[in-house]
């Protein structure tokens, strides 16, 4: 077997964290096999770089290898990629056409991003794993293919799965072998050493000296999140090489080139990131924002209900102060909020009945009251943003999708689970 550091010098790996060298070894491990292997990682840490390995190892290394990325093809266009189609069989097709899995028979196939294939397509890749067979979009005639499928995705598939946007039985078969590629974040020994790699190329690129850190840079920059991960770190010792005007980078110099707004980060996030996973992205964080908002909204009904069934109480509610409301109620505490002199009727401006006409207590009792709840399911949210979303933009997806932080061929799809019209 190959031994770990010649893998590295091979293909360029720079690290030596033990995470890595798992996953490394892991990789070596099953590359003279024809098992099926996912793998895990966040965007930028160089999931490719592994399905490469794999290959390179493997009794098929002289045979073709092919990597596709699942999200950048058109759900309406993702079938005839993979599985090629017949002359006639859309409109289009002017010609017959191999696909990727005729393509390259006998080799290997990296299906990047593959949580993004659509349930349909999910179902063909099923067939073609477990029996090696595929059918032509057009076609009735059933090929065979022999392609060993490594499939990397930054998602967690089995979460997809039970929530009905992946096929479980295709995630285990995927799964075979799971590989995890660590997040640069938590390999932080190896940031130093990647960047010192990353300027020396730089330097002999645009001929210039390569920079080097002060102490107080390198502890900035080892402890910098790195949502981009290997991607970003290049990135940014690209934008150093060529913009500083020092060879010798100190702290202050260095925070010039990191945006602001990761800073907040640091270390907090890393504390908080087993407690607060679960939100992780926008979207969650935005759910978040709902409930919290359903929360003092429930509580606000609560003290009207007492006050409608007490009127004694109104005497109280006209003490409630702007400071004691921001404390209390929070995602609340925007709206104007005014004090009043008891025994005055009380006009309350955040809760309003259905003719938008304010609430106005008195000390006579009222004996029927609706509390209408609102609706928290996430599809519904999830509708509502979209909708929202173009028509700020006036229908263009484009535009839509890159403010919802999704690809434009997943906010197709969700047009159609929602039935929403443009």
């Amino acid at each position: 077997m190959a031994d770990i550091q010649s893998i590295k010098n091979r293909f360029n790996i720079i690290g030596n964290s033990p995470a890595l060298n798992h996953a490394l070894d892991t990789a070596v491990q099953v590359a003279a096999t024809d098992l099926t292997v996912l793998i895990n990682g966040e965007s930028g840490v160089g999931k490719e770089a592994f399905s490469q390995i794999i290959h390179a190892l493997s009794t098929r290394k002289h045979n073709p290898f092919i990597a596709v990325n699942c999200g950048a093809i058109p759900e309406g266009t993702i079938d005839s990629e993979l599985f090629g189609h017949e002359k006639g069989s859309f409109t289009g097709a002017v010609d017959s056409r191999k696909g990727y899995f005729e393509a390259v028979n006998g080799g290997t196939i990296f299906l990047d991003e593959i949580g993004e294939l659509p349930l349909g397509t999910q179902a063909r890749l099923l067939r073609v794993l477990e029996s090696g067979e595929y059918i032509k979009v057009g076609s009735s005639k059933v090929q065979k293919t022999d392609v060993r499928v490594i499939a990397a995705t930054n998602r967690e598939l089995l979460e997809y799965a039970h929530k009905g946007k992946f096929r479980e039985d295709l995630y285990y078969r995927l799964s075979t072998v799971p590989i995890r590629v660590p997040a640069l974040r938590d390999r932080k020994e190896d940031i130093s050493l990647l960047f010192r790699k990353f300027v020396v190329d730089f330097s002999e690129r645009y001929k210039t000296t390569a920079v080097q850190l002060d102490n107080a840079a390198k502890e900035l920059l080892t402890n910098y999140p790195f949502p981009g991960n290997i991607r970003e770190l290049k990135n940014l010792a690209e934008q150093v090489s060529v913009l500083s005007q020092s060879t010798i980078i100190t702290l202050d110099e260095l925070r010039k080139f990191l945006p602001e707004k990761n800073f907040s980060r640091l270390p907090a996030l890393a504390s908080q990131q087993t407690q607060g996973s679960e939100f992780a992205n926008e979207r969650e964080i935005l759910y978040k924002l709902f409930f919290d908002m359903k929360k003092d909204v429930t509580e606000l009904k609560k003290m009207f209900l007492e006050i409608l069934q007490n009127p004694a109480l109104a005497g109280s509610a006209a003490n409630y102060t702007k400071e004691s409301l921001m404390q209390d109620f929070p995602i609340l505490a925007n709206q104007e909020f005014q004090q009043t002199n008891v025994g005055q009727p009380q006009i309350i401006p955040s809760y309003t009945p259905q003719n938008n006409q304010p609430i106005i207590l008195n000390n006579d009792s009222i004996q029927h009251h609706d509390i209408v709840e609102e609706s928290l399911n996430i599809m519904d949210k999830e509708k509502e943003l979209i909708i929202k979303a173009l028509k700020k933009h006036r229908g263009r997806r484009k535009d839509a999708s890159n403010d919802l932080g999704i690809s434009e061929r997943t906010l197709y799809r969700k047009l159609k689970e929602y039935d929403i019209e443009e």
